[in-house]
């Protein structure tokens, strides 16, 4: 059903003012192509690894051992395809030649956040200070 000129109006005006507001946040809205690709390679993953199990379970109950096996192998690769839709490093670019990735460059330091609270009292309780 589309929508009335009022409607239409309406809705232009809040687009209007949400990127008057917050451009950041509405262009993030408006740009689904990655996202979008990512999601469905997942979406592909998650029927990769149902399907691979169905496979599996009528490999079983059939006692065909080549069914399971194919079965298994597609779980694999569904399981892989929705990994790699959602693993963090897909989108950074590698470093330069000569470079260190960031994560080498500098030491780990613990703060005053939990993890270093937490070390803290450690270190103490190995020392023999009770707190």
């Amino acid at each position: 059903m589309p929508l009335s000129e009022h409607e239409q109006r309406l809705l232009e005006q809040m687009e209007k003012a949400l990127y008057a507001e917050d451009p950041k946040f509405a262009t993030s809205l408006r740009s689904t192509g990655v996202a979008g690709a990512h999601r469905g390679r997942a979406a592909l993953g998650v029927l990769g690894v149902l399907g691979g199990m169905g496979l599996v379970l009528a490999g079983v109950a059939t006692a065909v051992i080549a069914l399971g096996v194919v079965g298994f192998a597609i779980m694999l690769a569904g399981a892989v395809l929705v990994y790699s839709a959602f693993s963090g490093g897909a989108g950074t670019a590698p470093a330069a030649e000569g470079e260190q990735p960031a994560a080498s460059q500098a030491p780990k330091q613990t703060g005053p956040g939990f993890m270093g609270k937490m070390e803290d009292r450690w270190r103490r309780r190995a020392d023999g200070d009770p707190q």
